[in-house]
């Protein structure tokens, strides 16, 4: 026995991918095939709540097209017994209202910008859930001063705001608001990005439902939570997305010519093709955007080549699913005597021989483990702790290392001819 939850994020109903040429449908793959397919899914699971963490709606003027497809899923929900709860966002603060009235069983939390529980049950678990709603576009006060949580159960938040956002307009507010509520777990909006959550911390942003653009990369959709004995007994994203977005790097280092980049970069889908044919969804399409990386004289002519491609399909995978290339752009560096140039008593030899060490000598070993130092240093303070990627392995750093210190090095070669 178990209450089952479906947690969605930004949904952002009304807005469409921005998609190259006209074999791929950008509704079909947008946030409303997203938003029914979470539903499909939600009742499959026979999910006691499907719970909306604002933006449900991309903008006011989308009023009759959201209500099509917000109605449509909600009406299902509601018809087998599934609780279907928001708070607003930003971008639905007043749009949202509306639409919730006019749709039997749609439970819109803190409408008036002020906390409000409900008590959701199944499964013989009971939780508390909390929430507040955006009244508008903005709203620049905590909202965590003067609030108070309480309630029977396990106890729940449901938020759209911008966490550790300073003086944001999209009601600021804490980690630390998070933690001292003393609620067991909270579940955020507004930031597209999902967090990392998990049975053991459970505090964090659920993500867009979808990728909306080239930048918001790698898995989007629904967060399923079970509560079992008074306790979150599952925590896991469900990456039901029918469109996402991956950048990715393709080494061109001993290319012989151009063309075989093609090969390099049908080579790199295939493996992106196998890790994600072990999930239970696979997405529809997936947008490249690429980066040719690596040591070849031959990096400007790969990628005028497949440059050419942009906007084309280049493959369809095990699962189904449509790679195409978003654009391509080229960071390699022409090849390089190193050994030759370390002999050189200037910066480039310098440069030179921190390179030639990172091949695996104590000299590249401290080189690597003072890098990840200032990297994790720099990475831990504001903004970039609230993107918490995921921590760099040993062979991504000195690979990192390596290509950055090549562009390093051709721009101080090129300041030296020019002044010679």
């Amino acid at each position: 026995m178990a209450l089952k939850v479906l947690a969605l994020g930004d949904v952002h109903l009304g807005r469409r991918p921005s998609l190259p040429g006209g074999e791929l449908d950008p509704v079909r793959l947008g946030p409303a095939a997203a938003w029914l397919r979470a539903v499909d899914e939600a009742l499959e699971a026979s999910v006691d709540a499907v719970l909306m963490a604002g933006d449900v709606v991309e903008r006011e003027d989308d009023f009759f097209e959201a209500y099509r497809l917000l109605s449509a899923g909600v009406r299902r929900l509601v018809e087998a017994g599934v609780a279907v709860v928001a708070v607003a966002g930003n971008h639905d603060g007043r749009v949202l209202p509306r639409l919730a009235s006019e749709m039997e069983g749609f439970r819109l939390l803190g409408a008036d910008g002020r906390w409000e529980a409900l008590r959701l049950r199944g499964g013989g678990e009971e939780v508390t859930l909390w929430g507040r709603s955006m009244t508008g576009g903005s709203c620049r006060v905590n909202p965590f001063e003067g609030a108070t949580f309480d309630g029977e159960g396990l106890r729940l938040g449901l938020l759209h705001g911008h966490r550790d956002g300073g003086e944001s307009p999209y009601a600021p507010f804490s980690r630390g608001d998070l933690e001292r509520s003393g609620l067991d777990g909270w579940l955020l909006g507004h930031i597209h990005r999902p967090d990392a959550l998990s049975v053991a911390r459970p505090l964090g942003y659920l993500g867009s439902l979808s990728g909306l653009d080239v930048g918001e990369t790698g898995a989007h959709g629904p967060w399923f939570l079970s509560v079992e004995g008074g306790r979150l007994a599952v925590v896991e994203q469900w990456p039901l997305a029918p469109l996402r977005w991956e950048h990715v790097d393709v080494d061109l280092t001993g290319l012989v010519e151009a063309e075989e980049a093609r090969s390099r970069l049908l080579a790199r889908i295939g493996r992106l093709d196998a890790e994600l044919a072990v999930s239970r969804w696979v997405p529809e399409a997936l947008g490249l955007r690429l980066r040719l990386v690596g040591v070849t004289a031959l990096g400007g002519a790969a990628r005028c080549l497949l440059a050419s491609d942009e906007g084309e399909i280049l493959s369809t995978g095990a699962g189904g699913t449509a790679y195409f290339l978003e654009s391509v752009t080229a960071l390699t560096c022409p090849e390089r005597d190193l050994a030759r140039l370390a002999r050189l008593p200037d910066l480039p030899g310098l440069l030179a021989r921190r390179l030639l060490a990172l091949d695996g000598s104590d000299e590249g070993r401290r080189l690597v483990d003072g890098a990840r130092l200032r990297l994790e240093g720099l990475v831990a303070r504001d903004p970039w702790a609230a993107l918490q990627g995921p921590p760099l392995d040993e062979v991504s750093l000195v690979e990192a290392l390596r290509r950055v210190g090549l562009s390093l090095l051709e721009e101080l070669l090129a300041q030296k001819e020019a002044s010679s």
